[in-house]
C-alpha cells in the first residue's frame, strides 16, 4: 500500500490551526481589559436600541437596563477598579433621566454604610493592638488541651478565625490569622525534625536529610553498619563534611556516615506526609472558617450588610432585618458548617493514624511561648476589647420583638449604624496610655478602611433603587410568571446554586448587588416572602470555597505555599453542596421562625 504522505498533511494542517487557535487566544488576553471596557458601553447601546420595555424601546426600564448591563459586566470584568465602577450610578443615573443627582448621592451614605464604617474602625484597633492575636491563641491553647491533640488543634484553626471573623471583615481576619497559623506550623515541622534527631544516632541529621528519606531504599536493621566505637576526630570530620557528602551519596545510609537511624524510611515518609496533610488542613481550616464566620453576624461580610441596606430600600413600610434576628439565624447555620468544616478536613487529612505522628512534633510550649510574648494585658486592648463587647451587645439588644428593646427609648430613631460610629469615636476620645496624648485611634490608623467596598456598597443602592423607580422591576416581575409552577421548596435553592457558582468568578460583594435585586422580584412573582429568597442569594453569595482567585481570603491562603488547587477544588466543592443542603433545610424552618417568612409580602 503506497504512503500518499495524505495524513502528515493533515496533522500539519490540525497543528497550523492549533497554533493559529492560540495566537487569536493570546491576542483576546492581551486585550481582555479594553474589550472589557469598550464590551459595558456596547452592550447598553444595544440595549437601548434594540430592546422593548413596556412596548417603548428606550424607556427608562430599557435605559435602567442599560445602565444595569453596562456596570454589571465592568463589575464582573474588574475592566477598571470595582470601587470606580461603582460610583458610575452618579453620572448615568442622571444622564438618562432616571433620577437626580441628589438623590442617586444620597444611596452612598445611610445606616447600613455607618455599620460599614463605624465596625471596621473598631476592627483596625482590633488589629492595631493584637487583640485578635491574643484571642486565637488563647482558644488554640483551649482546644488543644494539655496533650495538643491535632484534631482539637485544628479544631481550634476553625473556631478561632470564624469568631474573630463574625466581628471584623473576612480580608482582616484572613490577613490577621494565616502568618500565626504559618508561625505554629513551621514550629510543627522544626519540632518534627527534632523528633527524628531524637530517633537517630546521628545529631547533626537536619531537614533535608530527613526529605532524601523518600527516595532511599528500606534496609534492614540487622545489615545497619554498627557505629564507631573510637569516635575521636575521625568521626567529627565525618559530622562536619556530613552536608557536602550527602549531595554525592546515592544513600542516606553511608558507612562514612555513621548513622544508625532506628526508624525505617517508611515511618518516616508516612510521618513527613502526615504533617503536610496537617498543614493542608490548618490552612484550609483559616481559608473556609473566616467565610464561614462572616455569616454568624449582621457585620461579619459586606455581603450580609448589602442585603440589610436592599431590603430597607426596597420594602420600606417592612420591618428591618436587626442584628439579632441574623444571629439567631446566621450562629446556628455558622455553626453547622464550621463543624462539618472541621470534620470534614480531619477526616480528609488527619485520621486517627496520622495522630501520633502529628502529637510528638506540636509543642504546646512553643506557643504558650508565643502568647507569653504577648505580655500582659494592656489598658489599651483591655479598652478596645470592651467597646468591642459593648458594642456587640448594643447591636443584640436594640431590637427584641415583642419584648422591645432600648431602641424604643429614642422612638426608633437610633439605628445600628449610630451606637457603631458612637463606639468607633469613643476610640478617638480614650488615651490608650502608651504615650502621653495618645488616643486609642488616630487617622493616619484608619488609612486602610476599605472605601471600595463603601463605594460598593452605595453603588448597590443606588442602582436597587433605579431598578425600582424606572419600572425596570415591575417588568421582570411580569416575565416570571413561569416560576409559579415551580415547586417552592426547590425555588431557593435553585438560586443558591446559581449565585453560589457566578461567586466563584465574581467577587461576593458584586453578586449580591446584581443577584438580590432580581431573586425580591422572583420572590414577589411566584407569591413568597421576599426575605426567602434574598436570604439565600445573600448566603451562598459567600460560598467562594473552591477557586483561590474567588475572595482575598483565598489568595491570601494559596499564597502560602502549602495548598494545591486540587485541594481547594475537592474540599471546596463539598463544603458548598453541603452548605447549599443546610440553607435549604434551615431557610424554610428555622429561618421562617426568626424572621417570619411564613406570609407573602408585597412592596
Amino acid at each position: 500500500m503506497e504512503d500518499t504522505g495524505e495524513e502528515p498533511l493533515l496533522g500539519q494542517q490540525q497543528g497550523q490551526r492549533a497554533i493559529g487557535l492560540l495566537r487569536a487566544w493570546r491576542t483576546l488576553t492581551a486585550y481582555k481589559r479594553a474589550i472589557s471596557i469598550a464590551l459595558g458601553p456596547l452592550a447598553a447601546l444595544l440595549i437601548l436600541f434594540c430592546v422593548k420595555i413596556h412596548g417603548d424601546r428606550g424607556g427608562p426600564a430599557s435605559r435602567m437596563l442599560a445602565i444595569l448591563a453596562w456596570i454589571c459586566i465592568w463589575w464582573v470584568s474588574e475592566a477598571i477598579p470595582i470601587a470606580i465602577t461603582s460610583l458610575a450610578p452618579l453620572c448615568l443615573l442622571p444622564a438618562m433621566e432616571l433620577a437626580s443627582a441628589d438623590d442617586v448621592a444620597m444611596s452612598y451614605m445611610n445606616d447600613t454604610i455607618t455599620i460599614f464604617i463605624g465596625s471596621f474602625v473598631l476592627a483596625l484597633a482590633v488589629e492595631r493592638y493584637q487583640v485578635h492575636r491574643r484571642l486565637a491563641l488563647r482558644m488554640l491553647l483551649f482546644f488543644g488541651g494539655s496533650k495538643m491533640d491535632p484534631r482539637l488543634v485544628l479544631l481550634g484553626f476553625c473556631a478561632g478565625p470564624a469568631f474573630v471573623s463574625m466581628w471584623i471583615s473576612n480580608t482582616a481576619a484572613a490577613i490577621m490569622m494565616v502568618p500565626m497559623s504559618i508561625g505554629v506550623l513551621h514550629k510543627l515541622e522544626s519540632g518534627h525534625i527534632s523528633y527524628i534527631q531524637s530517633h537517630s544516632l546521628c545529631p547533626t541529621c537536619g531537614a533535608e536529610d530527613v526529605q532524601r528519606l523518600e527516595s532511599v531504599p528500606s534496609i534492614p536493621s540487622g545489615n545497619l553498619p554498627p557505629l564507631s566505637p573510637a569516635g575521636g576526630a575521625e568521626d567529627d570530620d565525618r559530622k562536619n563534611n556530613h552536608s557536602s557528602r550527602l549531595s554525592k551519596q546515592n544513600s542516606f545510609f553511608s558507612r562514612d556516615f555513621n548513622i544508625h537511624l532506628l526508624m525505617n524510611k517508611e515511618e518516616v515518609a508516612a510521618e513527613v506526609a502526615h504533617i503536610a496533610n496537617f498543614g493542608r488542613a490548618v490552612v484550609m481550616a483559616i481559608m473556609f472558617s473566616v467565610t464561614i464566620g462572616g455569616l454568624a453576624t449582621l457585620t461579619g461580610s459586606s455581603t450580609n450588610m448589602i442585603l440589610s441596606g436592599m431590603w430597607s430600600r426596597e420594602f420600606p413600610s417592612a420591618a428591618p432585618v436587626t442584628y439579632l434576628q441574623w444571629f439567631l439565624f446566621g450562629f446556628p447555620l455558622a455553626l453547622c458548617l464550621l463543624i462539618f468544616c472541621w470534620g470534614m478536613l480531619c477526616l480528609r487529612y488527619c485520621r486517627a493514624a496520622a495522630v501520633p505522628a502529628i502529637s510528638h512534633s506540636l509543642n504546646r510550649a512553643s506557643i504558650e511561648e508565643e502568647y507569653t510574648s504577648l505580655g500582659p494585658t494592656s489598658f489599651a486592648e483591655a479598652s478596645v476589647l470592651s467597646l468591642f463587647v459593648i458594642l456587640a451587645a448594643l447591636w443584640l439588644t436594640r431590637s427584641l420583638g415583642t419584648v422591645g428593646g432600648w431602641g424604643q427609648l429614642f422612638d426608633g430613631y437610633v439605628g445600628d449604624g449610630s451606637v457603631s460610629i458612637l463606639v468607633a469615636t469613643l476610640l478617638f476620645v480614650i488615651p490608650n496610655k502608651l504615650a502621653p496624648g495618645e488616643m486609642l485611634m488616630d487617622w493616619s490608623s484608619c488609612k486602610k478602611l476599605p472605601w471600595d467596598i463603601v463605594l460598593l456598597l452605595g453603588g448597590g443602592f443606588a442602582l436597587a433603587e433605579g431598578i425600582e423607580t424606572s419600572g425596570l422591576s415591575a417588568w421582570m416581575t411580569q416575565n416570571m410568571g413561569f416560576l409559579n409552577s415551580a415547586p417552592y421548596l426547590l425555588v431557593a435553592p435553585a438560586a443558591g446554586l446559581l449565585v453560589s457558582i457566578t461567586t466563584e468568578f465574581t467577587s461576593n460583594n458584586a453578586t449580591a448587588t446584581i443577584f438580590l435585586p432580581l431573586l425580591a422580584d422572583i420572590a414577589l412573582s411566584i407569591g413568597i416572602h421576599p426575605l426567602y429568597m434574598m436570604l439565600t442569594g445573600t448566603i451562598t453569595a459567600s460560598f467562594a470555597f473552591m477557586l483561590p482567585i474567588a475572595t482575598p481570603p483565598n489568595a491570601i491562603a494559596f499564597s502560602t505555599g502549602y495548598l494545591r488547587i486540587v485541594d481547594t477544588l475537592t474540599m471546596g466543592l463539598v463544603l458548598k453542596l453541603f452548605g447549599l443542603v443546610a440553607i435549604s433545610i434551615l431557610m424554610p424552618t428555622l429561618g421562617a421562625l426568626v424572621f417570619g417568612l411564613n406570609q407573602p409580602l408585597s412592596k
